[in-house]
């Protein structure tokens, strides 16, 4: 058994897509491998088959793999709840909810619960690719750590440092980690690659080697703008802050930014979609007139963002779109604020309290305690479209004079639909990624879709994304590394 963790100078330095795609190309070689991620702290979350959930970057990971997610492949994640709390995950299951303070004295705690995934990995694997949190620069967190080099040292699992050239100053970056991490730290660093290079790799020679020379670590390579990484689903927030896909695109999709926005990779194909032109609203601005869709997305915390989104003034604008006859959707948290009210009698979200919705579908929410998290499939009932996708919310939501959106396999329904059928709301995440259920909804709107299934397009990426890997990253030399477990 091997393991290497790759760690990074910052956060988005891109670990979580590299990860993902030595995943495919140790496994496009015959290797058994696992993806491993210590501690994550996202709110896009993936339901596993068992009933947990996971970071969404280590699902992709798993699919690199070509096997189904786990729960020991992020034995602890962390959904932040508000700017001083999150929601503790532990082997797929809500455990406590902590603010920021708490959670670091029980961090160390946590250690084992992540050890014992990570050998369990590791007894069925070739390889375990590791993936680290933020950066080990960050001193002030070393202390209980176990993200990154706190992780690195209880395992005994050698380190390779990546750097993001793009966003500048990769050398110090680089150079200054090992300057400020301790000692005993900077010894697991085994190797660094660069990232995200523009124009021609020979102009960064001179730098290459001043860091191989500075900090004693071997170079594994430079690693080009990769194109295809747009195709997969991404984790962190930061893609949320791009401009408007498809400037060209025929028909306007507006998605409001939540304050506590999930599982925002609901709208990856339609960013893919040559005549959609997505645009994510950001706080502060309105959502536009012209959009002839607008979508409120999932959040972990419906109250609190539901507050958030009239003090944006979007109630407004959303109301502005029905009257004008637009289409309007809610997922998860985006359609219980659809209905008329919200209760939360248990105080799941903070204080215990009951808001009015945004009444635009005869349906009432009540939040509990239990989580629901499985996956599921069915037709909608409009239009008999096949769907397939993952549920992964707390609280349940009915209406006695409501029409329902979906059916179920197993005969369930879901969700509920407007007499006009321009309203609808529905609990299931992923419902964009067939390509006759995304051709349904943008037939709505007077275009046809790619026909392209989701699944394949990120299948591909990764083949792509492994092809290039092997051509810039030295494998033979990181396999060594990983090899040489301390």
């Amino acid at each position: 058994m091997g393991a290497v963790m790759l760690q990074g100078t910052g956060s988005d330095v891109g670990k979580s897509v590299l990860v993902a795609g030595l995943c495919r190309l140790l496994a496009n070689r015959g290797l058994t491998v696992r993806p491993f991620k210590p501690q994550n702290m996202s709110n896009n979350a993936a339901v596993t088959p068992e009933g947990g959930e996971i970071g969404r970057a280590q699902a992709l990971q798993a699919i690199a793999c070509r096997v189904a997610p786990h729960v020991d492949m992020n034995p602890v994640l962390l959904k932040p709840q508000s700017d001083k709390s999150a929601q503790v995950i532990i082997h797929g299951k809500v455990q406590e909810t902590l603010d920021a303070s708490y959670f670091r004295d029980r961090k160390e705690a946590l250690l084992a619960a992540v050890l014992e995934s990570y050998h369990r990995l590791s007894a069925e694997a070739d390889i375990v690719l590791i993936e680290g949190a933020g950066s080990p620069a960050e001193i002030n967190l070393r202390a209980g750590d176990i993200a990154n080099m706190g992780f690195a040292r209880a395992a005994h699992v050698p380190v390779v440092l990546i750097g993001d050239i793009d966003r500048g100053g990769v050398i110090a970056s680089i150079v200054g980690t090992k300057a400020v991490i301790d000692s005993e730290d900077a010894r697991m660093i085994q190797g660094f690659l660069i990232n995200k290079f523009r124009g021609d790799v020979s102009l960064f020679d001179d730098g290459y080697s001043a860091i191989a020379d500075s900090t004693g670590w071997q170079g594994l390579g430079v690693i080009p703008w990769l194109p295809m990484i747009h195709k997969l689903p991404a984790e962190d927030a930061v893609v949320l802050q791009q401009p408007p896909t498809s400037a060209n695109g025929v028909v306007e999709i507006a998605v409001p930014m939540l304050s506590r926005i999930a599982n925002f990779d609901d709208f990856d194909p339609l960013r893919l979609e040559p005549q959609v032109r997505l645009r994510m609203v950001p706080p502060g601005e309105p959502i536009p007139a012209s959009a002839e869709l607008i979508i409120i997305p999932g959040t972990k915390a419906t109250i609190a963002d539901l507050k958030f989104l009239r003090a944006q003034g979007w109630d407004i604008d959303i109301a502005a779109h029905v009257r004008r006859g637009g289409h309007l959707l809610g997922i998860c948290g985006g359609y219980q604020m659809l209905g008329e009210t919200i209760a939360d009698p248990e105080a799941i979200e903070g204080a215990a309290e009951t808001i009015a919705g945004l009444g635009l579908l005869p349906v009432a929410t009540t939040l509990t305690a239990a989580k629901t998290l499985t996956h599921s499939s069915g037709k909608t009932l409009a239009d008999d479209q096949q769907f397939s996708g993952y549920e992964i919310h707390v609280g349940t939501t009915a209406g006695a004079h409501a029409q329902a959106m979906l059916r179920f396999d197993n005969g369930r329904f879901d969700g509920a639909i407007s007499r006009d059928g321009r309203i609808s709301g529905c609990y299931v995440h992923g419902l964009f990624n067939a390509a006759s259920q995304r051709q349904s909804w943008l037939a709505k709107l007077g275009v046809a879709s790619n026909g392209e299934e989701q699944t394949v397009i990120v299948d591909q990426a990764l083949d792509e994304l492994a092809a290039a890997l092997e051509e810039h990253v030295n494998i033979e030399r990181l396999l060594a590394i990983a090899g040489h477990v301390l």
